[in-house]
């Protein structure tokens, strides 16, 4: 088998398609054939070195995929030779065969391809469980969405449309802004000054971190901003007695605190499938590279006006 790879930390350069062993599926494991791997910007902080890693080099990046079981180890049930299979949290997936436990295996329904499978679960998992679980996200609400034309962004405007909540999306581009709006966005801002356009919002979801202070600026008396990334670099310190006049807070939110069981996997992505399906929201804008062209794969996540979701194709 073929795996993407790195002996050292830094630019896409370092980055080498290395031979391997194909692995054997132990207790409660299968062996995939990977069709189709998602690549993230973790990946790329992985890469860089900003991410801990575990073992000794060579590293292998990736945790999002799809493909079909090739393989099944001792005591899985449900699952044979030929199922499609997907999976979001699995690491060494930019590769081109992958052990999935059974536990993290989500099945795929007709009418998603593993390419498809590949660029929408992370990002639309994240989404789901800022929608569900969280906080209340009640119809006409007022939200603001940070980052919104990324692909956690996107997805999450456009499920907060859906649920009848007024968006103020924020993006770091005229283009960026455009695409906000032709995902159902009331307004969509840049950074300069956004919070005073997001002003009275009852919730802002801030990925980027670094703009927490104007987040806690925009939610209105009694509101919540959502923290659940730091994609701008560091979080401000903030004085929680700050909080106390306006009756605000903040709430951490993180995917990996939610996809606690197969149960909830498979829960939360026939959840995704089936809004995709009926058209409630749309997949991102696709971007194929084979695995071998992993370095220019990453190059181009790396530009900042890149839009959409890139797959490697092994």
């Amino acid at each position: 088998m073929q795996s993407l790879v790195f002996d050292d930390f830094g630019s896409a350069e370092v980055l080498y398609l290395r031979e391997i062993a194909t692995p054997s599926p132990g207790e409660g494991e299968m062996l995939v054939d990977v069709a189709a791997a998602g690549l993230n910007f973790a990946d790329v902080y992985r890469r860089q070195g900003r991410y801990p890693l575990a073992g000794k080099a060579p590293w292998t990046a990736g945790y999002e995929g799809a493909g079909r079981v090739v393989k099944v180890g001792a005591g899985v049930s449900g699952w044979q030779p030929g199922d499609r299979i997907g999976f979001t949290d699995v690491p060494l997936a930019h590769a081109s065969h992958i052990l999935v436990p059974q536990t993290h295996a989500i099945r795929l329904p007709e009418g998603i391809t593993e390419a498809q499978a590949a660029a929408v679960l992370l990002q639309g998992l994240t989404a789901d469980y800022l929608i569900h679980d969280v906080l209340p996200v009640l119809p006409g609400m007022r939200a603001a969405v940070l980052a919104a034309a990324g692909g956690v962004g996107r997805l999450l405007t456009r499920m907060l449309v859906h649920r009848g909540v007024q968006v103020i999306a924020v993006a770091s581009s005229q283009q960026k802004q455009e695409i906000c709006l032709a995902c159902g966005a009331d307004t969509a801002v840049g950074y300069d000054n956004w919070h005073t356009y997001a002003a009275g919002s009852d919730i802002v979801f801030d990925s980027v971190g670094s703009t927490l202070l104007q987040s806690l600026e925009a939610v209105k008396e009694g509101g919540r901003v959502v923290l659940f990334g730091m994609s701008g670099g560091t979080i401000p310190p903030v004085n929680p007695a700050d909080f106390l006049l306006k009756s605000s807070g903040i709430l951490g939110a993180d995917l990996w605190s939610y996809l606690t069981s197969r149960e909830e996997r498979q829960l939360r992505a026939d959840r995704l499938f089936g809004l995709i399906k009926a058209g409630h929201i749309s997949l991102p804008p696709i971007t194929e590279f084979p695995l071998s062209e992993g370095a220019k794969a990453h190059r181009l996540l790396e530009n900042r006006e890149f839009s959409g979701k890139i797959v490697l194709i092994p």
